[in-house]
């Protein structure tokens, strides 16, 4: 298991706030899975790993999709104007420059290594543009669900640029970006009370190991989008999604890569609430979505996403 000791010269992270995450005993991996290819958007090509059925599973999760091509017909139409209510979107852009804009006239351009996390509440209309004709477009789009009491608050958002992302690199080489949670007692870019979500993206050289301590309720999955990926003992390939198994004597995860591997480590609190989906809309029962739809179709939805100074509410 490495220890953490520095921070990433292009973001420093004081090297007093490094610590050891101890595993203890490693969780194990449950389920591979292998997404499905799907078309989104106007016509983009996507993985999605997280699907569905798997949302109770993976509670507070909703959705994880991986796109990724050189190939400008594979993204180049976008995600045009569609509505959102009841979660949360949190858009991580490894190559590439996509455009938002919103229903409130708020805009921003995601380019490589930037985040955007945004809360979509009671409702917010937006789009995501490529704002690039050729090259790699890269990334990962997750849906964090919301719990009732926030599904209808105010919208919110915030771009994250690739110097705000929180970054260390541990003694065996292992460089890790803290997007949510923490890492290591590095505090990553956004905090959240209730799921209390944990996204690290972590690149490890060949033979390195990295141990990540997990809370024993949290829901956990990890995905490989380089190499190859060993946990507990059970390889996890390339393109491939791992759910974590829930052992109560397990404290963490312990990852080792014999090639070098990047892969993504997500775990959130589950909510425990009822999920009612209806395309773009996520709320707790039928009565809630037929509202959303009417509220949609009535222009009552997308009225104010509000940009904030905080990464926290």
């Amino acid at each position: 298991m490495s220890a953490a000791t520095t921070a990433n010269a292009s973001n420093p992270v004081n090297a007093s706030k490094v610590t050891n995450d101890q595993v203890r005993q490693g969780r194990e991996v449950e389920r591979i899975v292998h997404g499905q290819p799907v078309m989104d958007g106007a016509g983009v090509k996507i993985n999605r790993v997280l699907t569905q059925p798997l949302q109770r599973r993976l509670d507070p999760f909703l959705m994880l999709d991986a796109f990724g091509s050189d190939q400008a017909n594979d993204y180049i139409a976008g995600f045009p104007s569609h509505p959102h209510r009841g979660f949360e979107t949190v858009s991580y852009m490894l190559s590439g420059r996509m455009r938002h804009k919103d229903s409130a006239g708020n805009e921003g351009l995601l380019s490589s290594g930037g985040v955007q996390w945004m809360t979509a509440g009671r409702g917010v209309i937006h789009s995501e543009m490529p704002e690039q004709e050729e090259g790699v477009m890269e990334g990962f789009q997750l849906w964090l669900n919301l719990p009732a009491r926030d599904k209808m608050r105010a919208p919110w958002y915030r771009d994250f640029d690739a110097a705000q992302i929180p970054q260390f690199r541990t003694e065996q080489g292992v460089a890790v970006k803290v997007i949510a949670g923490a890492s290591h007692g590095v505090d990553g870019a956004v905090q959240r009370e209730v799921t209390e979500p944990i996204y690290l993206d972590i690149e490890l050289p060949a033979g390195a190991s990295f141990s990540q301590a997990l809370p024993a309720g949290h829901n956990a999955f990890l995905y490989v989008y380089r190499g190859e990926v060993d946990v507990g003992g059970k390889a996890v390939a390339g393109g491939r999604m791992a759910i974590l198994a829930n052992t109560a004597d397990a404290d963490g995860v312990v990852l080792r890569a014999e090639v070098a591997t990047r892969l993504i480590l997500i775990a959130g609190q589950p909510l425990g609430e009822p999920i009612a989906q209806h395309g773009p809309f996520v709320m707790n029962n039928q009565a809630e979505l037929a509202q959303a739809v009417e509220d949609f179709r009535a222009g009552r939805l997308g009225e104010e996403a509000q940009p904030a100074l905080s990464a926290e509410h």
